[in-house]
């Protein structure tokens, strides 16, 4: 993930891609995949900017401190020593107190969840003691669908993940198939990016989910 996370989407950022915490309501299922080449049609996600959260947030992934620089990994992370990753600045980080870290050179790192506050751009942890994800047991977030599985076709789904891949790259923290949906996980999203895929896939295709949950 770039630093500059406040541009739209395609400039936005897990190792924990199965710990989605937060997902937002898809539209009715039913409405027209388009079928055209490209897939999309208004081409809205583009463009997409969601409002970062007012409050507190949990975030799931790898902190990799190289240097006093540290970053937060919701997405995929090298598998390099150290390992690496495009991921989020944080500020006020600290070992102090933490078990679960490894380091190699000057760079130290480990899996966490970790209480901050998010503007888009960065991430400023909170006075909360990050919980080691090997202890981190979140409450099971309710299915965005309903429980009602998609109609588009494997075909169909397949030509929008491409598609969704190509154009988000890294900010596509997962992306995969299941149900009938495209399932996309980002960092953070307000309900922008979801209104934008259903205005460019359909409403019911392609369901989106957050790495961060608030939790005030």
């Amino acid at each position: 993930m770039s630093t500059s996370h406040r541009r739209p989407l395609l400039a936005a950022a897990s190792v924990v891609c199965l710990l989605a915490l937060n997902g937002c309501a898809i539209a009715p299922v039913g409405s027209p995949i388009p079928r055209s080449t490209p897939l999309r049609a208004d081409q809205q996600l583009d463009t997409a900017d969601p409002t970062p959260p007012v409050g507190r947030v949990i975030a799931p992934g790898t902190v990799i401190d190289t240097a006093g620089t540290v970053q937060l990994c919701l997405g995929a992370v090298a598998e390099s020593a150290p390992p690496q990753c495009d991921g989020i600045p944080v500020d006020g980080w600290t070992w102090d107190g933490l078990d679960g870290s490894e380091t190699s050179g000057d760079t130290r790192w480990g899996a966490y969840a970790v209480y901050g506050t998010y503007d888009g751009s960065r991430f400023t942890v909170t006075s909360d003691l990050p919980i080691m994800l090997a202890l981190y047991d979140p409450i099971r977030p309710e299915d965005p669908t309903g429980g009602v599985d998609g109609t588009a076709s494997d075909a169909d789904l397949a030509g929008v993940q491409e598609d969704l891949s190509g154009r988000l790259g890294t900010s596509a923290l997962s992306l995969y198939q299941e149900r009938g949906y495209v399932w996309l996980q980002v960092a953070w999203d307000d309900g922008t990016i979801q209104r934008a895929v259903d205005a460019d896939y359909g409403a019911g295709t392609v369901v989106v989910t957050s790495a961060m949950r608030e939790v005030g």
